[in-house]
């Protein structure tokens, strides 16, 4: 009976995890204050839900299968494998370990798609970039630096990640902001790329995509989308000052008819 009540308490805490912990992230206050900290909160508090998911499928396998159970309890003692007494699994334990198995081959098929999907975006962005961007004068390396820059009125600014990573400012953006604010918009591209915040966007798309009916992942996903801007700004509050910060975060979305919710609160 070992092997059930450790089925149960598995189910137990990812049941508690998935329900409980997105009501209280998402009716609290603090994680505006602390974004890198409720970044940190929510991927804990996923990585619990897949871990029990993960450990419930090895341990049923194990039940089930003799030679996953060889394999997963070879370095045990003998009495470990007793103690779990996973020969006398109940018969619900086949239905769940293949329920398990097909979850995770689906969560495994829903990041490779969301991983292609965001290569393909990313060569077909670059490809446009190539065709917009100015041609360098003769004898000039091809390789255009960190820094790339777009003859366009419109005011943008925006990390492009990748092997040869690029910040890609517009014009319009170099004649609506300053010095400062334009370094303010660059530590805040950087926070993005040194964080990986697009490794983190594309894992909550694809629980979110995979699992649809779920509303953990829901909530990840709607709020990283929102925390890693707030945790960018931060960022750049930090090196440049929470004013230069907002009025440069203002300047590039004021033309959208709406201000970013990501202007860093004065503290």
């Amino acid at each position: 009976m070992t092997v059930s009540i450790s089925l149960l308490l598995m189910a137990a805490v990812a049941l508690t995890a998935a329900v409980a912990g997105p009501r209280v992230l998402t009716r609290a206050s603090w994680p505006e204050r602390e974004p890198v900290l409720a970044l940190w909160v929510w991927q804990c508090l996923v990585a619990t839900v897949l871990l029990c998911c993960l450990t419930s499928l090895v341990l049923s396998a194990s039940a089930v299968f003799h030679t996953v159970r060889a394999h997963v309890f070879a370095p045990a003692p003998a009495a470990v494998t007793e103690a779990y007494d996973l020969a006398a699994a109940p018969p619900w334990t086949t239905a769940l370990t293949l329920l398990l198995a097909g979850g995770a081959a689906w969560t495994t098929a829903m990041l490779a798609r969301e991983l292609v999907e965001a290569r393909r975006r990313g060569n077909l962005r670059r490809a446009h970039l190539r065709e917009r961007a100015p041609e360098l004068p003769a004898g000039l390396p091809a390789a255009r630096g960190p820094l790339l820059v777009l003859e366009d009125e419109y005011p943008d600014a925006w990390w492009m990640p990748g092997s040869r990573p690029q910040l890609v400012v517009t014009t319009g953006a170099l004649q609506r902001l300053t010095t400062q604010q334009l370094d303010a918009i660059r530590a805040h591209e950087l926070g993005h790329a040194r964080a990986h915040h697009d490794w983190l966007l594309h894992l909550s798309q694809a629980l979110a995509g995979g699992f649809p009916g779920i509303p953990v992942f829901s909530h990840f996903r709607d709020q990283t989308h929102r925390l890693v801007e707030l945790s960018a700004d931060d960022t750049a509050s930090r090196r440049c000052g929470h004013l230069t910060t907002a009025l440069a975060l203002i300047e590039l979305n004021q033309h959208r008819g709406v201000l970013s919710c990501a202007v860093p609160a004065y503290r």
